[in-house]
């Protein structure tokens, strides 16, 4: 399985988060890319290649024109202001605020275009998010010219990230721009596996309405976890989009057996949709050491993913979303894609 990676991720650190009532250093490091990509050597996975330049015109299929415009803007603006450190949002519409118009100040901009205060920019942020959208785009590009697998070693991540909004650590949504390419060069139905800690709000937000890109998540209960206000079972889809949206919220202290129990359903419904591609988005915060998880998937349960992943028998892109364990990231991510390879 060839993987591809990007070294401008790198230009992203530093930066700054709200975090239960205190601004915190990040929790979304560079060393987890690091980490990841050192295990890949480790255990020769296969050949790591590095990304090639795509412009946006599949992301703007899927997110708003305006939102990708401003992203490379922030820092600039933020400098221009005579500030240093983190841009960060702090004030957002929420109902009965106006959410129709973008204010012409920085700050009103950014919370018009993010939903929390998890995505900081930093001197080199917007070039690490160019780069991640590039990175998933060759891996799918790889995938189209008839690899089996590939893995795109993103960051920073993208799930959170909607059709005009980021939050979680996510700007743009990787994987939806992805099945968006996939879509575009003539998959007729795409199906993405999320199976990160943290619903994937982003990717439901923008499939939720279509039929022809079915979104699966696996994920804390948002009664009790981040992002709290999307991810219910009851949320099935919209529209054309009825029933090919799937949650599976679990409850703080889920371990394998329930999280594989859900899992094994979900690729059920995967196998009854059909699909042409499968993208995973690769989350391996539900390792019971992660700082900001709660579930209790151990190291050895990881390869059992990838395995049940590959008797799906379809090509498989896997786009690298969150774990935070980062002494343990290399290991449970890759475990996921030997698991792939081995089974």
């Amino acid at each position: 399985m060839k993987t591809v990676f990007s070294p401008r991720h790198r230009g992203h650190a530093n930066q700054l988060e709200l975090m239960a009532g205190a601004i915190v250093p990040g929790f979304e490091l560079p060393s987890r890319a690091e980490f990841i990509h050192d295990r890949i050597l480790e255990v020769g996975l296969g050949d790591i290649v590095a990304p090639k330049d795509f412009d946006l015109s599949i992301a703007e299929r899927v997110q708003a024109k305006d939102f990708l415009d401003f992203l490379p803007t922030v820092y600039p603006r933020w400098k221009e202001l005579g500030r240093e450190g983190t841009a960060l949002a702090y004030t957002w519409p929420t109902r009965g605020l106006r959410g129709d118009v973008v204010p012409e100040c920085l700050d009103g901009a950014l919370g018009h275009y993010s939903f929390d205060a998890g995505c900081g920019f930093v001197e080199g942020t917007w070039d690490a998010i160019k780069s991640s959208h590039d990175v998933a785009l060759t891996a799918a590009e790889l995938v189209k010219e008839g690899a089996g697998s590939a893995y795109a070693l993103c960051r920073p991540p993208g799930h959170h990230a909607g059709s005009n909004f980021m939050g979680g650590y996510c700007y743009i949504n990787n994987a939806a721009v992805a099945a968006e390419y996939f879509r575009v060069n003539g998959a007729k139905r795409v199906s993405i596996l999320d199976v990160d800690y943290h619903h994937g709000n982003g990717t439901q937000e923008i499939f939720y309405s279509r039929s022809d890109v079915q979104v699966i998540n696996i994920h804390g209960d948002p009664n009790q976890e981040y992002p709290y206000f999307l991810g219910y079972k009851e949320e099935t889809g919209a529209g054309e989009g009825e029933g090919f949206n799937i949650n599976y919220p679990l409850r703080w202290g889920t371990d394998w057996a329930g999280w594989s129990q859900a899992l094994k359903d979900g690729i059920q419904k995967l196998e009854a949709f059909g699909p042409d591609v499968v993208i995973v988005s690769l989350g391996v915060d539900t390792f019971e050491k992660d700082p900001i998880s709660q579930f209790k998937l151990k190291t050895e349960d990881y390869p059992k993913i990838g395995a049940l992943i590959k008797a799906i028998g379809k090509p498989t892109l896997f786009v690298q979303e969150g774990g935070y364990a980062v002494a343990d990231i290399g290991v449970n991510a890759v475990g996921v894609l030997t698991g792939f390879e081995g089974a």
